[in-house]
């Protein structure tokens, strides 16, 4: 099949990869020639496991070609993937006009009866903008169709996401006129769920807010086992092997952050207010991860005192381990409230440093966490990363001035670390 992806971000790039892989004819546009220079050199700008070897691949072999022309990229395409970005607006909403814009540039150049399928994540009703817009731009002889298909990819683990999805949601007036989606979804044998369309776009925001309910919620409990001298590791043993509940997304720390739960959670708050169906639990969730790095400020604050002119060392500055994404990322904010707070801060991370430069300047940036602990008051840890389970603590304890590591991920045991002579302050525990 012939596949046109307008996009070619986290998940753009990814779809166009994938589906390249499984045998289709597919292209992938952006307006952003700089990227699709690099990528038609062979740079691929996403840190993704598996997605650099992917689209190399599918080049050489002449499946995936990467463009910035709407000429070259959509005529004579079965199937159309919108998956532009949509940014959180001033006021929590969802901001379609990159959505807008590449609908109504591509509807000059639709072939007939094409599938565009909206997969970025968009508010209930954009099915229906994206409807009209074509309908406006569109030549009048053109039949076209419009369908709903929200992702469900985790950075870190996207490509095998797109493989091996849970399910795949369609949403749709009559399952018989996305057929050219089934044939392309149909390699990957994985449950179809058919709906309408508004259902499909609420499913993205619904499955999203919810995991970020379980993160707040794992969080509160998390607090509430500190001030009772509970250990939140033993609590989530004992609430995930109830099969009800099970494990998922129990992890505390420094709370949620990323390109898609601070986003959703704020556009679903948001156009529930609009419907008149206030969501006062996504309200509460949102608030419990605004507190969660000003409450571990004060963590340090009860072993360490004032932080001005303090030298606190930070392993990991990306949102979650797994990728160099620094949008919403709790390490950064981390990082913002210690500088506030008169701390120097010297900062280290696998793959996300370039990406936290352009972010914030005021950091000593290292080239690995030795170099960033030698000297540091203490060392705190804001990213799981598998490097930092590994870490020579002995050697990490002698280039510290104190033996103080403040965990936000508890990436170790505190009975171990009492026995290497650390205080050690995690979360819960």
């Amino acid at each position: 099949m012939r596949v046109c992806v307008v996009g070619a971000g986290h998940v753009g790039l990814v779809t166009a990869a994938v589906f390249a892989d499984l045998g289709n004819d597919v292209v992938c546009l952006d307006i952003d020639q700089d990227k699709i220079a690099a990528l038609q050199d062979g740079q691929v700008p996403i840190f993704e496991p598996g997605l650099s070897e992917m689209v190399l691949r599918n080049q050489g072999a002449g499946r995936l070609t990467l463009t910035s022309s709407y000429p070259e990229a959509v005529p004579g395409a079965e199937v159309v993937f919108l998956a532009v970005d949509t940014p959180t607006g001033s006021d929590g909403r969802a901001d379609l006009t990159n959505l807008r814009a590449a609908t109504a540039e591509l509807a000059q150049h639709l072939s007939d009866e094409a599938l565009v399928v909206v997969k970025s994540t968009v508010p209930v009703g954009s099915g229906s903008i994206v409807r009209t817009i074509l309908e406006e731009n569109c030549r009048p002889e053109r039949a076209f169709e419009v369908a709903s298909c929200p992702e469900f990819l985790r950075e870190g683990s996207a490509v095998a996401d797109c493989l091996r999805p849970d399910r795949v949601v369609i949403g749709c007036s009559d399952p018989e006129t996305v057929a050219p989606l089934v044939r392309l979804y149909a390699p990957l044998e994985r449950p179809l769920l058919f709906m309408d369309v508004n259902s499909a776009e609420l499913v993205k925001y619904a499955a999203n807010s919810f995991l970020a309910m379980r993160i707040s919620f794992v969080n509160s409990i998390a607090d509430l086992c500190e001030e009772m001298d509970a250990d939140i590791g033993q609590v989530i043993k004992g609430i995930s092997a109830d099969t009800r509940i099970g494990g998922h997304y129990l992890s505390p720390g420094l709370g949620y952050g990323g390109s898609c739960f601070p986003k959703d959670t704020a556009a679903l708050a948001s156009f529930s207010a609009e419907a008149g169906c206030p969501f006062t639990i996504i309200e509460a969730v949102m608030e419990v991860n605004r507190q969660r790095i000003p409450r571990f400020i004060g963590r340090l604050h009860n072993v360490l005192g004032d932080l001005k002119g303090r030298e606190i060392a930070v392993l990991g500055l990306s949102f979650k381990p797994d990728t160099e994404d620094v949008r919403e990322s709790r390490s950064l904010e981390l990082v913002q409230a210690l500088l506030a707070e008169g701390a120097r801060v010297r900062a280290y991370d696998p793959v996300a440093v370039p990406a936290a430069r352009r972010v914030v300047r005021d950091v000593r940036y290292c080239s690995n966490a030795y170099e960033a602990a030698d000297g540091a008051d203490a060392l705190v840890i804001a990213t799981e990363w598998n490097e930092f389970k590994l870490l020579d603590l002995e050697r990490m304890g002698d280039l510290l001035r104190q033996r103080i590591i403040f965990d936000g991920r508890n990436t170790y045991s505190p009975s171990e670390m009492k026995d290497l002579g650390f205080q050690y302050v995690s979360v819960g525990r």
